[in-house]
């Protein structure tokens, strides 16, 4: 099984890897999660755990992950094509490289991930708001 530090971050047999794949830890994604999830809304946190439970699936392909690893980087990272520091539209690119990531991996976002994903929503914000 293939994990973030055994991806290369150089050019490969499976393409050239998004620099953001570096800017991924799950620490450091569930602090980003704490200070933006209001922000951020229901359906950007739902991509977000999607993402981050597909990453559990067996036999889940390096490219796949490498797509996720790279969204989610990407979302965790301040230095970004839109800096999310910028009252309302600061997310919106985050939002949609997530929206893109979920549709390319959407093979591995299993009836489990999902259920996974809308617990922790629920849990989070409450079944009344999401």
């Amino acid at each position: 099984m293939y994990d973030k530090k055994n991806i290369s971050m150089r050019r490969d047999e499976d393409g050239a890897w998004s620099a953001y794949v570096s800017d991924y830890s799950a620490e450091k994604l569930w602090a980003k999660l704490k200070g933006v999830a209001v922000t951020v809304g229901c359906e950007g946190i739902r991509n977000v755990l999607r993402l981050f439970y597909a990453l559990e699936a067996p036999n889940i392909p390096k490219k796949v992950k490498m797509v996720i690893y790279g969204a989610l980087g990407y979302f965790i990272s301040p230095l970004d094509v839109i800096p999310d520091v910028i009252p309302v539209v600061g997310f919106t690119d985050d939002l949609g490289v997530l929206a893109a990531a979920v549709a390319f991996v959407s093979l591995y976002i299993t009836p489990d991930v999902k259920a996974r994903a809308d617990a922790k929503l629920a849990d989070w914000f409450g079944k009344e708001i999401c």
